[in-house]
């Protein structure tokens, strides 16, 4: 039992764990748009998903204690090491057009970790986290599949754009109000600014807006429209279950298991 909790907090801590829901909306994209897979992109996201969150999580901790790394730390750091080895295999295996998209989401992505103007990260700058968040997983999880299969940018791909964005944003709230204890007064978060309660109200309006503009793509099926009311629903449930004081694994493993969820009932009630 020791030994599978240690294996379970590791595949949450490494980040292996939001990388396959990074992959489940990629490939929720793949099925609404109907496109083919391609092996490499989805591996290139799943390394490039697991080197930028632990990249961001724990750049400035191995900075400060690299003498001193606990062992847990030193093992992700490993292993972080070789799935940056094997995303810049794979980037040579994707085109260059994948590459340039991916290397700008990656630039949002390493200037929201590291200082970019006057000491400050994009991550501290009043408001921006969020939507930065929003943006790169949007990008990875729309843009990316359907720039390696040529898709047009039409009116339904920038609706289905801006519901990931309304999303994540949902998504991202139990962790922002998780982290209420610890963030910095200054990063003005939304539970910052608007207070737990306001901010699951905001999130609630989120859905209703990823719900209403479905309604305005060019064609709307019945089971695609079940699934997604299914995933909101569900997503509703855990942000108003959203406290400052939760359990290890509620927004870490829970929430971030929601896009798993919707990709498996996409596989089982719709492909």
């Amino acid at each position: 039992m020791k030994y599978l909790r240690s294996f379970f907090n590791f595949y949450i801590d490494s980040s292996v764990h939001v990388a396959l829901s990074v992959v489940s909306l990629v490939l929720i994209t793949i099925f609404q748009f109907k496109i083919a897979y391609d092996i490499y992109l989805l591996l290139f996201i799943f390394f490039g998903t697991i080197t930028g969150y632990n990249f961001v999580k724990y750049a400035k901790i191995a900075g400060l204690h690299h003498r001193s790394l606990a062992k847990n730390l030193r093992a992700i750091q490993l292993f972080s090491f070789f799935c940056f080895g094997g995303l810049v295999f794979l980037a040579t295996k994707i085109s260059i057009d994948v590459l340039k998209l991916a290397l700008l989401l990656g630039l949002l992505t390493l200037f929201y970790a590291i200082p970019l103007l006057k000491h400050k990260n994009l991550r501290s700058i009043a408001g921006l986290k969020i939507l930065v968040v929003a943006i790169v997983w949007a990008g990875v999880t729309v843009l990316l599949p359907l720039v390696t299969s040529e898709v047009p940018f039409n009116t339904d791909v920038w609706l289905t754009f801006l519901q990931r964005m309304f999303i994540v944003m949902t998504l991202t709230l139990p962790f922002e109000i998780r982290d209420l204890r610890f963030d910095d007064k200054l990063l003005k978060t939304i539970p910052q600014v608007l207070g737990i309660r306001k901010a699951k109200v905001l999130g609630v309006f989120f859905l209703m807006l990823v719900l209403l503009t479905e309604g305005l793509k060019t064609a709307v099926e019945h089971n695609e429209l079940l699934v997604l009311l299914v995933i909101l629903t569900l997503m509703g449930v855990f942000l108003l279950g959203s406290k400052r004081k939760q359990s290890k694994y509620f927004a870490s493993f829970f929430v971030e298991s929601i896009p798993i969820v919707w990709m498996l009932l996409w596989c089982l009630l719709i492909s």
